[in-house]
């Protein structure tokens, strides 16, 4: 029996907008593609949610991918404000749920200087029961040291929770453990997947 929704933060919960958060900077369409190829859409951008390297150490690394665009990708990253947007949707949601009964929690990848920057584009986390940053905890999803730590901090048993992530490895780890998982795709998606099994 479902008690227990746990929401991804990035892309479900709010707009992750890498590419209008460049435009928005000033920087043309083939320079936006050079900085995501070494930043968001490197191997290198899960270190930002591990947060185990310090940002100077960070973008040393990613200037290595790019060397010519080093002024470039320190424009990009001194400040990040604005990444991160909000749904319109994510405390009305949250809300319902929990009126219903649920419990609702996050487990989300989401970095140290994106929770700082952005926080404003997080003001749905109070409406929420807890949760977990991963950078906190020095892992990073899919690991399932995450999902185990999520679990054991809010007394939860994985049978009665059900994860939503827009991340198809994410949420077949959780799976593994034995919670309910849905993709996200869109809200209305999920709002069917989760009464399907809200109500079984």
């Amino acid at each position: 029996m479902i008690g227990n929704i746990i929401f991804d933060i990035g892309n479900v919960l709010t707009d992750f907008r890498w590419e209008g958060f460049l435009r928005d900077k000033g920087f043309s369409d083939t320079m936006i593609m050079r900085i995501a190829r070494a930043s968001f859409l490197s191997p290198l951008w899960n270190e930002v949610d591990r947060g185990v390297w310090d940002t100077e150490k960070l973008m040393q690394e990613f200037v290595k991918m790019d060397p010519e665009i080093e002024k470039e990708l320190y424009l990009a990253f001194g400040n990040i404000t604005g990444m991160v947007t909000k749904r319109d949707y994510a405390i009305p949601w949250i809300r319902k749920w929990k009126e219903k009964g649920y419990g609702v929690y996050y487990l989300s990848n989401f970095s140290d200087k994106a929770y700082t920057d952005c926080i404003d584009a997080l003001d749905f986390l109070p409406y929420m029961d807890g949760g977990i940053l991963s950078y906190r905890e020095r892992m990073i999803k899919p690991d399932e040291k995450i999902y185990q730590v999520l679990l054991s901090r809010y007394g939860l048993n994985a049978e009665e929770c059900v994860f939503i992530d827009d991340t198809p490895k994410n949420v077949e780890a959780a799976q593994a453990l034995g919670f309910a998982g849905i993709i996200f795709h869109t809200k209305e998606q999920v709002e069917e997947a989760l009464a399907g099994l809200t109500q079984s």
